[in-house]
This record gives structure tokens, C-alpha cells and sequence, in this order.
């Protein structure tokens, strides 16, 4: 079982950047896809970037596309998520997410079984 810490949020102004990280415990995240997720108040969880088991394969939604980069570390067992040119909309508590996956290539969109705690970013206009 993988247990993820996720840390990084913090308020900023509209324009800045901010990387989070997901430290993950327990047993290597290799053979695990890796997501970023956000949920801002009022309104359903909505995935934000993953990247797949090899690393080869990204996947953004459209909004944030362009402007924030997933990554991953094997040798530090941490995911990344560089955000750039960051906009008021952009606020949100952000999770990271782990399943398990044969395909390695493969970014899957649904059936994450192991999340973080939730880190805040808010960005002020």
C-alpha cells in the first residue's frame, strides 16, 4: 500500500508560480500512475494532470494546459506539479493521487485508490 503526503500550496498573487510535491511512503511508487486533482469550493473534484507509469505520457486538462507540468522523481518517490502563470480560478485544494497500473504508458483519468491529504493554493488577483 502507498501512503501520499502532498505539500507546496500556499497563497500567491495571479502570475506566480508554485510546484507541489507528493511524497509517497510505504512501497515504491513504481508500477503506479500518478495524478494531480483539485476541488474548489462548491464545486466537484476535477483531475488536473497525470502522468503515466514510464513517465512518457502526460495528460492535462484543458485549462491548465500550457501552464503546469507534471513530473516524477522514481528515485525520490515524489510527483511534481509545476504551476505556472497561475490565475485566480486556479484556486482550489489540490490532492495527489496514485493507482496501480500494468499499461505504462497509459494515463488513466478514473479509479485512483490512494490520495493525499489535500494541500491549499490560492492565488490572489
Amino acid at each position: 500500500q502507498v501512503q501520499l503526503e502532498d505539500s507546496g500550496g500556499g497563497l500567491v498573487q495571479a502570475g506566480d508560480s508554485l510546484r507541489l510535491s507528493c511524497a509517497a511512503s510505504g512501497r515504491t511508487f513504481i508500477g503506479y500512475a500518478m495524478a494531480w486533482f483539485r476541488q474548489a469550493p462548491g464545486k466537484d473534484r476535477e483531475l488536473v494532470a497525470v502522468i503515466s507509469v514510464s513517465g512518457r505520457n502526460t495528460h492535462y486538462t484543458d485549462s491548465v494546459e500550457g501552464r503546469f507540468t507534471i513530473s516524477r522523481d522514481i528515485a525520490k518517490n515524489t510527483a511534481y506539479l509545476q504551476m505556472n502563470s497561475l490565475k485566480p480560478e486556479d484556486t482550489a485544494v489540490y490532492y495527489c493521487a496514485a493507482t496501480l497500473i500494468l499499461e505504462r504508458d497509459s494515463t488513466p483519468i478514473i479509479g485512483y485508490d490512494y490520495w493525499g491529504q489535500g494541500t491549499q493554493v490560492t492565488v490572489s488577483s
